[in-house]
């Protein structure tokens, strides 16, 4: 038989694909891969000797053989793989192998350099697999020579740390090849200067730009097209969907593979990209450019200042058509007689007769070329809006169209938005996933509720695919404790952070600290870092506290590490994507369940939606939502099969609702307990009796 290396070697002797056709040159029809799959998981097999730590894992290894059969077949495949398997290999040896042109996407920009920059080639030189790789990020992470140029010139900068990281910038410049501004660690990712010194899709000049031949976004692009394997983020991904400006419609008809790792996240991200959305911040921003581009290239064509002016007027009048700070309405929770649809008129008035200044002095300058088409744009946008809204799309959960939408506005401190938001992402992703067949690929620690992954397919529209699961390794009733506390109040109780802090902090202290303390709310977020401090420097506690909001969540994951007994506070983003292993972290705090806020516009549409079908809201949207996202946070405890630890859940729904039994029996398989004592007990170096917990 021909060794697995013998055919890796023979089918990487092709030419990458750069035709826009699926090549069916590295894919059989059908062929079964067990037996190559076996060798290469194996204890003797080239990961085992090439990986430090590596170990044969049935689960990992049976997950790989479904993989490479389901792009063997140019089939889809739903792969459920739990915490500690070794998914990221599981699908990188079958696609280095056999996926031909293959596009890999994650969640997050953090794990796309992951991917990019260790955990890619570690397969690559363990395999022995001559295969080429690219790294494509959205135009916005790429320094853009002419807009570094133009603000190195014009100096329109608003604070003394922008113009040291202008500096910092140009030096990198200089010795860069990619442009990538990850790679600058001295300036931050959210220095309000990169939005001054990168492109956007509107202000790109395109193949007219003094610097096109050495753009880094179109360089990225060129090398994504000739590479093996492309490694993108789900933002990119469905950004193209909307934008087509990502590089990905070139790709995408190339590819014999396409694989969305931590796919969980793909129907809250591919809702975002296949909607509208529209802002005064960016009628501001326009302005901003009108004004500096009229003064520099037509100041006597137009009274530039008092052309902006008064839409600068409009658009901040339509923000105060809503006295709150922060709000979410539907459209049809918005009262007829409200300022909004007076301001919203006025405020596409106004940007029309700048648009029309604008056409009369477009020839000048190519940049002001560029304003007049993002002004027709944006007043495109505002006007579809007003035209959906009129012909009813505010009772667009109502419909049973393939492109039913919900309007609906969101107003912050400074800036509103205009959302056109789909009911449903399916039709829409469906309709993508058509024309050649190519194998598609959706793996995550968390798809489905009790090995059903219903609530997942309708949502993506992957009717009738197939899905498997495979269990995590982890020793789950001896490596963990689920701790429901007693007598705390209900989560919508005026006092209930507190009564949260007062159950944690006899288990803070008998962890030793080593604490993730997960909130649903920001609020509730800095109410239980207030409460904390005051009780670590009365109990002269001597944690050290770290709170979602003061660093970076990288600098604060790593000072967590470093300190070995601290107490971290996040909400969103630490409840997903955080690996902290060993005995730094042996308590996870939860508040509430995560159910999504109630003024949620979208979320009510589709419930509204979903009942009028005769299905339940609750029980068929929002609970296996609130499942997922709770596995997701009770996954940060376990991740290793040294880990021991505590997920301490704070909700009492979890008991006292008839649902709650469905929560619990979805999360990893802890012994249990409601008795503080036995709790505390497990961080002791002796166990506590294993016969006073429940078995899950």
């Amino acid at each position: 038989m021909t060794s697995p290396l013998r055919k890796i070697r023979i089918a990487f002797r092709l030419p990458a694909l750069t035709d826009h056709t699926v090549s069916s040159d590295f894919i059989p029809a059908a062929e079964n891969h067990d037996a190559d799959i076996d060798k290469l998981f194996g204890v003797a097999g080239p990961l085992s000797q090439a990986v430090g730590g590596f170990r044969p894992r049935q689960s990992q290894t049976e997950m790989a053989k479904a993989i490479a059969n389901a792009i063997a077949g140019r089939q889809t495949l739903i792969a459920e793989a739990g915490t500690g398997t070794g998914k990221t290999f599981a699908y990188l040896v079958p696609a280095l192998l056999w996926g031909g042109k293959v596009m890999l996407s994650t969640g997050t920009k953090n794990l796309q350099d992951q991917l990019y920059l260790r955990d890619i080639p570690t397969v690559r030189k363990a395999l022995n697999a001559p295969v080429s790789v690219a790294l494509l990020k959205g135009r916005a992470n790429y320094v853009c020579h002419f807009h570094l140029e133009r603000t190195l010139q014009n100096g329109r900068l608003t604070s003394r740390d922008d113009v040291g990281y202008l500096r910092e910038i140009s030096r990198f410049m200089k010795t860069t090849s990619s442009g990538d501004k990850a790679e600058l660690s001295k300036v931050p990712e959210t220095a309000p200067v990169w939005n001054l010194v990168t492109s956007t899709r509107d202000t790109c000049m395109g193949a007219e730009c003094q610097y096109y031949q050495d753009c880094f976004v179109m360089k990225a692009r060129k090398e994504a097209q000739q590479a093996d394997v492309v490694v993108v983020n789900h933002h990119l991904f469905f950004a193209d969907v909307a934008l087509k400006d990502t590089g990905v419609a070139e790709l995408l008809p190339t590819a014999n593979t396409v694989i969305f790792d931590e796919a969980h996240q793909l129907p809250d991200t591919a809702t975002l990209f296949f909607g509208e959305t529209v802002s005064t911040s960016q009628v501001l921003e326009l302005c901003r450019d009108v004004l500096a581009e009229g003064l520099a290239h037509a100041r006597d064509g137009a009274d530039w200042a008092k052309v902006v002016s008064t839409v600068e007027r409009a658009a901040r009048d339509l923000r105060l058509a809503f006295p709150q700070d922060i709000v979410r309405l539907a459209v049809n929770q918005i009262a007829p007689s409200s300022a909004f649809f007076p301001a919203l008129d006025t405020l596409r008035d106004e940007l029309h007769g700048m648009t029309a200044v604008l056409e009369t002095q477009a020839e000048r300058a190519e940049t002001i070329e560029q304003c007049r088409t993002r002004a027709v744009e944006l007043g495109n946008k505002l006007s579809a809006w007003s035209s959906a809204n009129n012909a009813g799309g505010a009772e667009a959960g109502a419909g049973d169209g393939a492109h039913d939408k919900v309007l609906w506005v969101e107003a912050f401190s400074s800036s509103l938005q205009l959302h056109q938001t789909p009911l449903s992402i399916a039709p829409i992703f469906s309709k993508q996933r058509e024309g050649s067949p190519r194998s598609w690929i959706f793996t995550s620690a968390t798809l489905a509720v009790k090995n059903d992954f219903n609530h997942y397919t309708s949502q993506m529209g992957l009717w009738n695919e197939p899905a498997q699961s495979w269990p995590s390794p982890f020793d789950y009733p001896n490596q963990g404790l689920l701790y429901v506390p007693e007598n705390l109040p209900q989560p919508n109780s005026f006092d209930y952070t507190d009564a949260v802090i007062d159950a944690a902090l006899p288990m803070i202290e008998a962890a030793g600290g080593r604490t993730f303390l997960l909130c649903t709310t920001i609020r509730a977020v800095n109410r239980a870092a207030d409460r904390l401090r005051e009780e670590f420097e009365k109990r002269k506690l001597p944690f050290p506290l770290m709170v979602q909001g003061e660093s970076g969540r990288t600098e604060l994951l790593d000072r967590f590490r470093a300190a070995g007994n601290a107490v971290l506070i996040g909400s969103q983003s630490f409840w997903e994507g955080v690996d902290v292993r060993g005995d730094a972290l042996s308590l996870v705090i939860i508040d509430k369940l995560p159910f999504s806020p109630p003024d949620d516009p979208v979320l009510a549409a589709r419930i509204d939606a979903m009942e009028k079908k005769g299905l339940n809201g609750f029980v068929h949207h929002q609970l296996p939502e609130t499942i997922i996202n709770l596995k997701q946070g009770a996954g940060r405890l376990i991740r290793d099969e040294r880990d021991r630890g505590v997920l301490m859940i704070c909700d009492p729904r979890l008991i006292s609702k008839p649902y709650g039994r469905r929560i619990w029996q979805s999360l990893p398989p802890f012994r249990r307990t409601r008795d503080a004592a036995m709790a505390k007990a497990f961080f002791e170096p002796v166990q506590a009796d294993a016969g006073q917990a429940t078995p899950a």
